[in-house]
């Protein structure tokens, strides 16, 4: 299993009038920590972009349990609980300052090729990496 980290302060312009984070940011946060996540395991995003892979969203999910406000530092846990193959999903929990779940919810990407337009099996490459963390 995969499991990583990342803070995020909350910004004002992803507040609302409340000083609540909008809830459509929630999706973005979750772009962010993926990306950190990827590298943090020694596997950066633009690395696979540049050998021709994308992965593009399948699938989002988001379930709130408390508001976070402006300028709150959150901390976002990634987790990569079964080896990827088209598909990946990243599983995220979302802590307050306090250590209280605020939201959790995941994102299933599809590994895509790029020259093609279609959706691929993970290179091997990427696989070969992987394998250590399950």
């Amino acid at each position: 299993m995969i499991e990583t980290k990342t803070q995020i302060r909350v910004r004002y312009g992803e507040t609302d009038q409340m000083g609540v984070v909008y809830h459509g940011n929630y999706a973005t946060y979750y772009e962010v920590a993926r990306t950190e996540a990827f590298r943090q395991i020694g596997l950066p995003y633009a690395q696979m972009e540049a050998d021709g892979i994308r992965l593009p969203v399948l699938e989002l999910f988001s379930k709130f349990h408390r508001s976070a406000f402006y300028d709150e530092l959150l901390t976002i846990v990634v987790k990569v609980k079964e080896m990827p193959t088209i598909r990946i999903r990243f599983d995220c929990e979302i802590y307050n300052e306090r250590g209280q779940l605020i939201n959790e919810g995941y994102a299933t990407l599809v590994f895509l090729d790029i020259a093609r337009n279609r959706p691929t099996r993970m290179p091997s490459y990427i696989e070969e990496f992987l394998q250590k963390f399950f």
